[in-house]
């Protein structure tokens, strides 16, 4: 098949799921083409069945915010045209959906009759969609979508709450490549350079907004090392990383968390962990701990969202109340106290893994695809 990718091209958990499946889907012999404005982060080659297509704005000084959306139309149309696409896969509902939507209507003036799958992510929904400036545009794109996923139950529950939704929403799970998280020895991920061989590592991963929580990571962090000898990476950027910073020297942790800013080698860096934050106010889905899970890291986070999807209380870690640092703070040490007990963690996380893995997923969009082509005939 011929298919068209559409995504943030970021380090965010959408960006990072558009990609992997893309590459994956070349993989399996699929010619795909992601259209958007950079390369996506993680889109380490480029081949005769992976394609990139870069959405250019021009400056126009009557805009005081450049259209992106008749940008990113326009060059879906062209791509589609020129390459005989014959599936549009959009990932967030804002402005891509919308986009494709115009494009789809651009195209069968042409006698051209392209399908939409519109896979939501969470902030396109809970915080941006539903903002009254954007959810009727938001709604009237899902319903025009040909086929609509969402990446946890949770989201798709919380979609048919907050908009008007007419059609049927199938849950896909996020998905990771299990084998790529092997956990390496100590010696080749060279963990002496950041702790010594009594010293725990933990370690958060976000793009650092609001939602994320980080001074709940500091706050967390600084418990646990009262108790514990230990380190805390933080990888990432964004708006939040000075407060986190601040408040690390207000602690008296500087010498013991390191950031580390944004990294395409996450599952490097999850071989040094012996945990993973993730205190967040929300997540649709909560891609960074499983990726963690991958890396036999077991997880401390919130039970909000999607999170109890992914983290199963009491196996692959723990999930506290929003806010409670105290209790994720003694849920984190009753784990890392006991080489037994953290050894059993870290092996249900990996175990538990398997349920999310790209062999399991890849055949369901797969099947979405066709069922889109064949609804053409």
């Amino acid at each position: 098949m011929k298919i068209g990718i559409v995504c943030y091209p970021t380090f965010g958990g959408s960006g990072v799921v558009a990609t992997e499946l893309g590459m994956a889907l070349a993989d399996k012999g699929h010619e795909v083409h992601f259209i958007t404005y950079n390369q996506p982060v993680r889109l380490d080659f480029i081949s005769h069945k992976l394609h990139f297509h870069q959405v250019l704005i021009e400056e126009y000084p009557l805009f005081q915010y450049q259209p992106y959306e008749l940008a990113l139309s326009s060059k879906m149309v062209e791509v589609v045209k020129k390459y005989n696409l014959e599936v549009l896969h959009v990932h967030y509902a804002i402005p891509h959906a919308y986009a494709a939507f115009m494009a789809k209507q651009m195209l069968l003036e042409k006698g051209i009759h392209i399908r939409v799958v519109t896979t939501l992510h969470g902030t396109d929904i809970t915080l941006v969609g539903s903002h009254p400036t954007y959810k009727t545009a938001v709604e009237f794109s899902i319903n025009n979508s040909d086929v609509v996923t969402a990446v946890s139950n949770n989201l798709k529950d919380t979609t048919n709450q907050l908009f008007n939704i007419r059609k049927n929403i199938e849950v896909v799970y996020n998905f990771i490549d299990v084998d790529k998280y092997s956990k390496a020895g100590e010696e080749e991920c060279k963990r002496i350079a950041l702790a010594k061989p009594n010293e725990r590592i933990l370690t958060h991963i976000s793009n650092f907004r609001p939602v994320k929580r980080v001074e709940d990571v500091i706050k967390v962090f600084f418990e646990v090392q009262k108790e514990i000898p230990s380190k805390l990476l933080m990888i990432g950027e964004g708006p939040e990383r000075m407060k986190a910073e601040i408040l690390t020297k207000e602690l008296g942790l500087k010498n013991k968390v390191f950031f580390l800013g944004n990294s395409t080698e996450i599952d490097q860096i999850l071989c040094y962990s012996d945990m993973f934050l993730l205190p967040s106010k929300t997540e649709s889905f909560g891609l960074a701990a499983l990726e963690a899970m991958a890396a036999k890291t077991p997880v401390i986070s919130t039970n909000t969202g999607g999170l109890p999807e992914v983290n199963i209380h009491g196996e692959t870690g723990f999930l506290s109340s929003l806010g409670d640092v105290n209790d994720m703070a003694k849920n984190a040490i009753t784990i890392l106290k006991d080489d037994k007990v953290l050894t059993k963690f870290k092996n249900n996380a990996k175990d538990h893994t398997k349920k999310f893995s790209l062999e399991n997923i890849l055949p369901v969009y797969e099947e979405i695809y066709k069922s889109c082509y064949k609804s053409k005939v």
